[in-house]
């Protein structure tokens, strides 16, 4: 492993700033959003945590139904003019959903409406989002556009949870929301800026797209595994973070006041792990990968011990630092490994396959912890977490494929690989 310092700062970059700049202002938005609709809808008359876990499963269903649609789409049509749309849906349903909060009058449907057109255009965003990176960003530069990308987004999350408590308190649950509204329309904004090439139109059906999808992710054995692991890990985490953890914590680390410790020390440890992931250089990405997933089973099991908050906040700030270093790494591989032209279509079975189990995780957690004790249940997510990635590295390709030879500094890649010249790129 080695630091690359090589090319000129892609802050110089006009695109890739744009791009910067508007996923940093939409997560920042994000941020306030996560804890001002569960405020919002818990402050509405009669509402209660019934609601809340119906409101919050119509904005995450569509997610996960609708992502494979979503790579689908954003493989024919231009990939920055879909997160453009997929702004604009998610400007509407959180204007809407503020001025119903605001307003004192929320139908329980509309809610769930405009909770599913909220969750449909992160289905958009996602996969068009990895596939729009490689078409702005030249080939040898791809990591540490993913690296420096990941470290804006996670600081500004970051911002965005620390202030949206003192947002909530000094203006109300609907004003969050609605600067929530206005961070997409600024994303939306800076995104149509963006000057990608065209893509080529398609002659063939929807379902022979999803098809080929299919073929290309089903035809690597290091990604159909990785994503495998994942669905476990993902699960087991998903598990801890939202019942399991909160819970522990409560029984032996004092309440809320160490779980939120505990959080945002791994919050801190993404933006690290994301910086060192934008500058480091391996050989054999994928296993470097799966080998940093190891960490996140440590403050899980520091957790089932009933371990000092101290103790329990610096693993998680390593496991942090492992998760983003995993998510650059895997993110630049799929780009570059991944022809462009089916890019967007293999990374939603990336993220479909990766989410599949998320929702069961969190709906075994509490019923598994009141059978068998909290901590049984939190070294049981442990012990997944590690039989899984062990699991991985069975792999023969896990292991040993090797990063693939850098194309120059400065020269973008067409869709088919080869290098475009200056004036071949064209407006999308």
């Amino acid at each position: 492993m080695t630091v690359s310092s090589v090319g000129a700062p892609l802050w110089r970059d006009r695109q890739f700033c744009l791009l910067l700049c508007a996923r940093v202002i939409s997560v920042l938005g994000n941020g306030f959003a996560r804890v001002a609709l569960a405020f919002a809808v818990l402050a509405l008359p009669g509402a209660g945590p019934g609601r809340l876990s119906l409101v919050l499963a119509c904005q995450a269903l569509p997610q996960l139904v609708l992502v494979l649609a979503g790579g689908v789409i954003a493989d024919r049509i231009s990939r920055s003019g879909l997160m453009v749309l997929a702004d604009a849906l998610g400007a509407g349903a959180y204007a809407g959903l503020a001025a119903m909060v605001l307003t004192g009058h929320a139908p329980l449907p509309a809610m769930c409406l405009l909770a599913v057109v909220a969750g449909a255009a992160t289905a958009l965003f996602g996969p068009a989002m990895d596939g729009l990176v490689p078409l702005i960003v030249p080939a040898s530069r791809l990591q540490r556009a993913n690296g420096l990308l990941r470290v804006g987004t996670n600081s500004s999350l970051l911002l965005g949870l620390a202030l949206s408590g003192v947002t909530v308190a000094l203006v109300g649950a609907g004003w969050a929301l609605a600067l929530d509204a206005a961070s997409f329309v600024v994303s939306a904004a800076l995104t149509a800026r963006l000057r990608v090439a065209a893509r080529p139109r398609k002659k063939v059906s929807g379902w022979t797209d999803l098809r080929e999808g299919w073929q290309e992710f089903a035809s690597r054995q290091w990604l159909w595994v990785v994503v495998a692991q994942y669905a476990v890990v993902v699960a087991a985490l998903n598990a801890n973070v939202g019942v399991l953890g909160p819970l522990a914590a409560e029984q032996h680390l004092g309440g809320a006041r160490a779980w939120s410790v505990i959080v945002a020390a791994q919050a801190v440890g993404t933006v690290a792990g994301a910086g060192i992931a934008a500058r480091v250089r391996v050989d054999r990405p994928v296993l470097v990968g799966v080998l940093c997933t190891f960490p996140a089973a440590v403050p899980i099991a520091l957790l089932s011990v009933g371990a000092p908050v101290w103790l329990t906040a610096t693993a998680m700030c390593g496991a942090g630092v492992a998760s983003d270093v995993f998510g650059v790494l895997w993110a630049t591989t799929i780009q570059r490994e991944i022809p462009d032209r089916v890019l967007s279509r293999v990374s939603s079975y990336d993220w479909f396959g990766s989410l599949a189990f998320a929702p069961l995780g969190l709906l075994v957690a509490g019923p598994v912890a009141t059978a068998v004790g909290t901590g049984r249940a939190l070294a049981g997510c442990a012990a997944l977490v590690v039989l899984a990635t062990a699991a991985a590295l069975l792999s023969p390709q896990v292991r040993t494929l090797r990063t693939r030879v850098e194309a120059p500094s400065g020269a973008p890649a067409s869709p088919d690989g080869a290098e475009l010249r200056p004036d071949e790129e064209a407006a999308g």
